[in-house]
């Protein structure tokens, strides 16, 4: 996964897309970084289908992947997860698209492996149970035991916001006190601002103190088993319940641009990719491709944060 992982930011370079290219995709606030995090420090994306305003399969991977970039530029030092706080106000049939469902999935867990801590999907309709069904068979376990329902009509399950989120800070459509709502012009323009910092990250002039750039290192694998909040925002690991996943040989296959591309690009550039998927010798293999790479972080943190 990791010598994918750095094949697929060398073709597709994530870094280098900029709000002027993706602003139309985010017109209706499908998906904003909040201006606030959890109350464990990691950034905050809401998502809310029902707002979907485009069709481009393509244009809404490539905006998804720009809001995962700008989110991890604004972790702190000791934070490697972000949240996803998904809305389903709007949300009708004809919201559902399992090709995006699947390509959604697909960059989650090979292109950003280990970021998501959480995903919580906020009063989802009793029509979404089916369609989360077919859904689910995408996902790894370990992500789906992520994932958490919560109902505003359910005390129980409305715990949850009050002990990840600042209740303050949180907005009102999620059971917060902020009355805030998403301001197409004020996102833009921190979105702008927050471009020139990744301009500089990856020019090598990003000073000392100010956020974490992207990074492509990945956290240790966590155990298997389901998840349960714990005091420190942390998703703790006890069964697979409640999630449909018959191992690594049901896996579905996509399909990607430049995926089956060959290593003469990496040779041409003296960087050598690792021969083996094992932890050390990807550890060992990322340290090396750091003085060829711009940026290229290992992620020093040591947090289970999921």
């Amino acid at each position: 996964m990791l010598r994918e992982t750095i094949k697929w930011r060398m073709e597709y370079k994530p870094e280098d897309i900029r709000w002027e290219e993706v602003a139309h995709e985010a017109e209706t606030g499908k998906i904003y970084r909040t201006d606030y995090t959890d109350k464990y420090g990691r950034s905050v994306l809401v998502m809310r289908p029902g707002c979907q305003n485009t069709t481009s399969t393509k244009g809404q991977i490539r905006f998804l992947v720009y809001c995962m970039e700008n989110a991890i530029l604004n972790l702190p030092p000791d934070q490697e997860q972000i949240v996803w706080l998904i809305h389903y106000q709007g949300f009708n049939m004809s919201s559902i698209s399992v090709k995006v469902a699947r390509e959604t999935a697909h960059v989650l867990q090979n292109r950003y492996p280990e970021r998501l801590g959480l995903a919580i999907l906020y009063d989802p309709p009793k029509f979404f149970e089916p369609f989360w069904t077919v859904v689910k068979p995408f996902l790894e376990p370990k992500t789906c035991r992520k994932v958490k329902f919560v109902y505003s009509d359910d005390p129980n399950s409305h715990k949850i916001m009050e002990e990840v989120f600042d209740m303050d800070k949180l907005e009102c459509a999620f059971g917060g006190f902020n009355p805030a709502s998403f301001n197409f012009k004020e996102n833009g323009e921190r979105m702008k601002e927050d471009d020139k910092k990744t301009a500089l990250y990856w020019k090598g002039e990003l000073g000392p103190g100010t956020s974490q750039p992207p990074s492509i290192g990945m956290p240790p694998p966590l155990e298997s088993g389901d998840s349960e909040l714990d005091s420190d925002g942390s998703v703790n690991m006890r069964s697979e319940e409640g999630c449909s996943h018959k191992g690594s040989s049901s896996k579905p296959h996509f399909d990607e641009d430049g995926s089956q591309e060959n290593d003469e690009k990496f040779l041409e550039n003296g960087i050598d990719l690792p021969e083996s998927n094992s932890q050390e010798n990807g550890v060992t293999d990322v340290a090396n491709l750091q003085s060829h790479i711009p940026g290229l972080s290992l992620g020093s943190s040591t947090r289970n944060a999921a």
